[in-house]
Protein backbone atom coordinates (compact mmCIF):
# COMPACT_ATOMS: atom_id res chain seq x y z
CA UNK A 1 0.00 0.00 0.00
CA UNK A 2 1.26 3.49 -0.80
CA UNK A 3 2.23 5.70 2.14
CA UNK A 4 0.82 9.22 2.29
CA UNK A 5 3.30 12.11 2.35
CA UNK A 6 2.45 15.00 4.65
CA UNK A 7 2.88 18.68 3.82
CA UNK A 8 6.04 20.16 5.29
CA UNK A 9 7.76 23.57 4.99
CA UNK A 10 10.51 24.80 2.68
CA UNK A 11 11.80 28.37 2.87
CA UNK A 12 8.69 29.26 4.85
CA UNK A 13 6.32 27.79 2.23
CA UNK A 14 4.11 24.69 2.17
CA UNK A 15 6.00 21.91 0.42
CA UNK A 16 6.04 18.20 -0.33
CA UNK A 17 9.24 16.25 0.23
CA UNK A 18 8.97 13.28 -2.12
CA UNK A 19 11.21 10.37 -1.14
CA UNK A 20 11.24 7.15 -3.16
CA UNK A 21 12.21 3.87 -1.43
CA UNK A 22 15.54 3.84 -3.33
CA UNK A 23 16.50 7.29 -1.98
CA UNK A 24 15.58 9.42 -4.99
CA UNK A 25 13.91 12.60 -3.83
CA UNK A 26 12.28 15.81 -5.00
CA UNK A 27 10.74 18.88 -3.37
CA UNK A 28 7.59 20.54 -4.72
CA UNK A 29 6.04 23.75 -3.39
CA UNK A 30 2.31 24.37 -3.36
CA UNK A 31 3.23 27.92 -4.32
CA UNK A 32 3.19 27.85 -8.13
CA UNK A 33 3.31 24.04 -8.22
CA UNK A 34 7.02 24.77 -8.25
CA UNK A 35 9.58 21.95 -8.23
CA UNK A 36 12.67 23.27 -6.44
CA UNK A 37 14.86 20.18 -6.00
CA UNK A 38 15.57 16.80 -7.61
CA UNK A 39 18.23 14.40 -6.37
CA UNK A 40 18.47 10.98 -8.08
CA UNK A 41 19.10 7.91 -5.96
CA UNK A 42 22.69 8.05 -4.68
CA UNK A 43 23.31 11.23 -6.64
CA UNK A 44 23.48 14.98 -6.25
CA UNK A 45 21.22 17.97 -6.95
CA UNK A 46 20.30 18.26 -10.64
CA UNK A 47 18.33 21.54 -10.58
CA UNK A 48 19.61 25.08 -10.21
CA UNK A 49 17.92 27.27 -7.61
CA UNK A 50 19.21 30.81 -7.21
CA UNK A 51 20.44 31.56 -3.68
CA UNK A 52 19.06 35.09 -4.15
CA UNK A 53 15.55 34.02 -5.11
CA UNK A 54 12.70 35.38 -3.01
CA UNK A 55 10.17 33.00 -1.48
CA UNK A 56 7.06 35.12 -1.06
CA UNK A 57 3.39 34.90 -1.92
CA UNK A 58 2.71 36.04 -5.46
CA UNK A 59 6.42 36.17 -6.33
CA UNK A 60 8.09 34.06 -9.01
CA UNK A 61 10.93 31.81 -7.85
CA UNK A 62 14.21 31.89 -9.78
CA UNK A 63 15.24 28.34 -10.58
CA UNK A 64 13.84 24.84 -10.23
CA UNK A 65 10.95 24.20 -12.63
CA UNK A 66 8.45 27.08 -12.88
CA UNK A 67 5.13 26.28 -14.56
CA UNK A 68 4.54 28.73 -17.41
CA UNK A 69 0.82 29.08 -18.21
CA UNK A 70 -1.25 30.35 -20.05
CA UNK A 71 1.27 32.60 -21.81
CA UNK A 72 4.93 32.11 -22.62
CA UNK A 73 7.14 35.15 -21.99
CA UNK A 74 5.66 38.42 -23.27
CA UNK A 75 3.97 36.78 -26.26
CA UNK A 76 0.49 38.10 -25.50
CA UNK A 77 -1.46 40.53 -23.33
CA UNK A 78 -0.97 38.77 -19.99
CA UNK A 79 1.80 39.20 -17.44
CA UNK A 80 5.13 37.70 -18.50
CA UNK A 81 5.01 33.89 -18.32
CA UNK A 82 1.38 33.96 -17.16
CA UNK A 83 -0.06 33.59 -13.68
CA UNK A 84 0.25 29.90 -12.75
CA UNK A 85 3.74 30.19 -11.21
CA UNK A 86 2.56 32.81 -8.70
CA UNK A 87 -0.68 31.14 -7.58
CA UNK A 88 -1.29 28.74 -4.67
CA UNK A 89 -2.00 25.20 -5.89
CA UNK A 90 -4.07 22.58 -4.10
CA UNK A 91 -2.76 19.20 -3.03
CA UNK A 92 -4.54 16.29 -4.70
CA UNK A 93 -2.22 13.41 -3.84
CA UNK A 94 1.23 12.82 -2.37
CA UNK A 95 2.45 9.30 -1.65
CA UNK A 96 5.39 6.93 -1.58
CA UNK A 97 4.77 3.77 -3.62
CA UNK A 98 6.68 0.51 -3.87
CA UNK A 99 9.35 1.97 -6.15
CA UNK A 100 8.58 5.69 -6.57
CA UNK A 101 7.15 8.83 -4.98
CA UNK A 102 4.39 10.89 -6.56
CA UNK A 103 2.74 14.26 -6.01
CA UNK A 104 -0.29 15.65 -7.85
CA UNK A 105 -1.26 19.31 -7.52
CA UNK A 106 -4.19 21.23 -8.99
CA UNK A 107 -4.88 24.82 -10.00
CA UNK A 108 -8.35 25.99 -11.06
CA UNK A 109 -9.63 29.27 -12.39
CA UNK A 110 -10.92 31.85 -9.90
CA UNK A 111 -12.20 35.42 -9.98
CA UNK A 112 -8.65 36.78 -10.22
CA UNK A 113 -7.61 34.64 -13.20
CA UNK A 114 -10.90 35.28 -15.03
CA UNK A 115 -10.26 39.03 -14.86
CA UNK A 116 -7.23 38.55 -17.12
CA UNK A 117 -8.01 35.25 -18.89
CA UNK A 118 -11.76 34.57 -19.12
CA UNK A 119 -11.72 30.78 -19.19
CA UNK A 120 -12.79 27.99 -16.86
CA UNK A 121 -9.91 25.52 -16.58
CA UNK A 122 -8.24 23.00 -14.33
CA UNK A 123 -4.49 22.44 -14.38
CA UNK A 124 -2.99 19.31 -12.89
CA UNK A 125 0.73 18.91 -12.25
CA UNK A 126 2.13 15.44 -11.55
CA UNK A 127 5.69 14.92 -10.31
CA UNK A 128 7.10 11.41 -10.07
CA UNK A 129 10.60 10.50 -8.89
CA UNK A 130 12.36 7.10 -8.79
CA UNK A 131 15.89 5.85 -9.31
CA UNK A 132 17.71 8.08 -11.76
CA UNK A 133 14.56 9.57 -13.30
CA UNK A 134 12.15 12.45 -12.82
CA UNK A 135 8.85 12.90 -14.67
CA UNK A 136 6.81 16.11 -14.75
CA UNK A 137 3.42 16.17 -16.43
CA UNK A 138 1.22 19.23 -16.92
CA UNK A 139 -2.40 18.67 -17.93
CA UNK A 140 -5.11 21.23 -18.73
CA UNK A 141 -8.83 20.47 -18.82
CA UNK A 142 -11.23 22.94 -20.40
CA UNK A 143 -14.05 23.25 -17.83
CA UNK A 144 -15.94 25.90 -19.80
CA UNK A 145 -18.28 25.88 -22.76
CA UNK A 146 -16.02 27.71 -25.22
CA UNK A 147 -12.64 26.68 -26.71
CA UNK A 148 -9.51 27.89 -24.97
CA UNK A 149 -6.02 28.46 -26.35
CA UNK A 150 -2.74 28.88 -24.49
CA UNK A 151 1.03 28.65 -24.65
CA UNK A 152 2.94 26.92 -21.86
CA UNK A 153 6.30 25.58 -20.70
CA UNK A 154 8.06 23.67 -17.97
CA UNK A 155 10.85 26.19 -17.45
CA UNK A 156 13.47 23.72 -16.16
CA UNK A 157 16.68 25.18 -14.73
CA UNK A 158 19.38 22.48 -14.86
CA UNK A 159 22.45 22.74 -12.67
CA UNK A 160 25.95 22.56 -14.15
CA UNK A 161 29.31 22.88 -12.44
CA UNK A 162 30.63 25.15 -15.19
CA UNK A 163 28.69 26.35 -18.24
CA UNK A 164 31.77 26.33 -20.45
CA UNK A 165 32.10 22.58 -19.89
CA UNK A 166 28.49 21.85 -20.91
CA UNK A 167 26.91 21.07 -24.27
CA UNK A 168 23.51 19.96 -25.57
CA UNK A 169 23.14 17.12 -28.05
CA UNK A 170 20.17 16.31 -30.29
CA UNK A 171 19.29 19.67 -31.86
CA UNK A 172 20.87 19.10 -35.28
CA UNK A 173 18.63 20.05 -38.21
CA UNK A 174 16.03 21.85 -36.12
CA UNK A 175 14.79 25.31 -36.96
CA UNK A 176 14.80 27.76 -34.08
CA UNK A 177 13.83 31.32 -33.28
CA UNK A 178 16.76 33.31 -31.91
CA UNK A 179 15.07 35.69 -29.48
CA UNK A 180 18.28 37.70 -29.03
CA UNK A 181 18.83 38.42 -32.74
CA UNK A 182 15.10 38.26 -33.63
CA UNK A 183 15.72 35.92 -36.54
CA UNK A 184 14.87 32.31 -37.46
CA UNK A 185 17.80 29.98 -38.06
CA UNK A 186 18.64 26.29 -38.45
CA UNK A 187 20.85 24.32 -36.11
CA UNK A 188 23.60 22.86 -38.31
CA UNK A 189 25.79 21.17 -35.70
CA UNK A 190 24.95 18.25 -33.45
CA UNK A 191 26.29 19.96 -30.34
CA UNK A 192 25.20 23.32 -28.98
CA UNK A 193 27.97 24.84 -26.85
CA UNK A 194 26.49 27.43 -24.49
CA UNK A 195 28.98 29.95 -23.14
CA UNK A 196 31.12 29.94 -26.30
CA UNK A 197 31.46 33.05 -28.51
CA UNK A 198 28.08 33.88 -30.05
CA UNK A 199 26.05 31.98 -27.45
CA UNK A 200 26.92 33.88 -24.25
CA UNK A 201 23.39 35.34 -24.27
CA UNK A 202 21.34 32.29 -25.27
CA UNK A 203 17.59 32.46 -25.85
CA UNK A 204 16.27 30.07 -28.50
CA UNK A 205 12.96 28.39 -29.22
CA UNK A 206 13.55 25.13 -31.13
CA UNK A 207 10.52 23.99 -33.14
CA UNK A 208 9.08 20.50 -33.58
CA UNK A 209 11.44 18.68 -31.24
CA UNK A 210 10.83 14.96 -31.73
CA UNK A 211 14.09 13.42 -30.56
CA UNK A 212 15.63 13.13 -27.11
CA UNK A 213 18.06 15.81 -25.98
CA UNK A 214 21.12 15.16 -23.86
CA UNK A 215 22.87 17.58 -21.54
CA UNK A 216 26.57 16.69 -21.51
CA UNK A 217 29.01 18.07 -18.97
CA UNK A 218 32.70 17.34 -18.78
CA UNK A 219 33.89 17.05 -15.18
CA UNK A 220 37.62 16.41 -15.35
CA UNK A 221 38.00 12.91 -16.76
CA UNK A 222 34.36 12.03 -16.05
CA UNK A 223 31.25 13.00 -18.02
CA UNK A 224 27.74 13.74 -16.82
CA UNK A 225 24.96 12.73 -19.21
CA UNK A 226 21.38 13.80 -18.56
CA UNK A 227 18.76 12.54 -21.02
CA UNK A 228 15.76 14.83 -21.62
CA UNK A 229 12.52 13.67 -23.23
CA UNK A 230 9.24 15.44 -23.93
CA UNK A 231 5.78 14.47 -25.13
CA UNK A 232 2.85 16.74 -25.91
CA UNK A 233 5.15 19.76 -26.00
CA UNK A 234 6.24 20.51 -29.58
CA UNK A 235 9.00 23.03 -28.79
CA UNK A 236 12.06 23.30 -26.58
CA UNK A 237 13.58 26.48 -25.18
CA UNK A 238 17.26 26.84 -24.36
CA UNK A 239 18.10 29.84 -22.21
CA UNK A 240 21.06 31.27 -20.37
CA UNK A 241 21.28 35.02 -19.66
CA UNK A 242 25.06 35.30 -19.97
CA UNK A 243 27.21 37.58 -17.85
CA UNK A 244 25.79 40.99 -18.78
CA UNK A 245 22.10 40.14 -18.39
CA UNK A 246 22.66 37.98 -15.32
CA UNK A 247 24.30 40.94 -13.57
CA UNK A 248 21.05 42.89 -14.09
CA UNK A 249 18.85 40.22 -12.48
CA UNK A 250 18.18 41.12 -8.84
CA UNK A 251 17.36 37.50 -7.92
CA UNK A 252 20.53 35.99 -9.42
CA UNK A 253 24.16 36.17 -8.26
CA UNK A 254 26.35 37.90 -10.90
CA UNK A 255 28.13 34.61 -11.67
CA UNK A 256 25.01 32.45 -11.35
CA UNK A 257 24.69 32.03 -15.12
CA UNK A 258 27.78 29.81 -15.04
CA UNK A 259 25.98 27.20 -12.90
CA UNK A 260 22.74 26.82 -14.89
CA UNK A 261 21.19 26.10 -18.25
CA UNK A 262 17.47 26.11 -18.94
CA UNK A 263 16.20 23.33 -21.21
CA UNK A 264 12.44 23.77 -21.29
CA UNK A 265 9.63 21.67 -22.75
CA UNK A 266 7.27 24.18 -24.35
CA UNK A 267 4.27 24.81 -26.58
CA UNK A 268 4.91 28.21 -28.17
CA UNK A 269 4.92 28.29 -31.98
CA UNK A 270 1.51 26.62 -32.21
CA UNK A 271 -0.69 27.45 -29.20
CA UNK A 272 -2.54 24.54 -27.64
CA UNK A 273 -6.26 24.52 -28.44
CA UNK A 274 -8.57 22.64 -26.06
CA UNK A 275 -12.24 22.13 -26.81
CA UNK A 276 -14.86 22.26 -24.03
CA UNK A 277 -14.65 19.16 -21.87
CA UNK A 278 -11.37 18.05 -23.45
CA UNK A 279 -7.92 17.69 -21.83
CA UNK A 280 -4.38 18.29 -23.10
CA UNK A 281 -1.26 16.90 -21.42
CA UNK A 282 2.47 17.53 -21.85
CA UNK A 283 5.37 15.67 -20.25
CA UNK A 284 9.04 16.35 -19.63
CA UNK A 285 11.25 13.63 -18.18
CA UNK A 286 14.89 13.48 -17.11
CA UNK A 287 17.12 10.44 -16.69
CA UNK A 288 20.65 10.67 -15.35
CA UNK A 289 22.63 8.26 -17.53
CA UNK A 290 26.05 9.17 -16.10
CA UNK A 291 26.57 11.26 -12.98
CA UNK A 292 30.02 12.62 -13.81
CA UNK A 293 31.12 11.83 -10.28
CA UNK A 294 34.50 10.26 -9.75
CA UNK A 295 34.40 6.60 -8.90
Amino acid sequence: MPTAIAITRYQGMDALELLAPDGARATVLLHGGHLVSWVPAGGEEQLYLSPKSEFASGQAIRGGVPVIFPQFSGRGPLQRHGFARGKPWQLVLAEQGEDDALAVLRLSDDAATRMFWPHAFELELSVRVAGQSLEIELACENKGDTPLSFTAALHSYLRVDELNEASVQGLSGLHYWDSVANVERQQRTDLLLPGTPGTEDLDRIYYQVKQDLTLLEQRGTAERRLQIRQQGFDDAVLWNPGAAKCAQLADMPPEGYRQMLCIEAAAIERPVDVAPGETWAGLQSFTLLQSGQSA
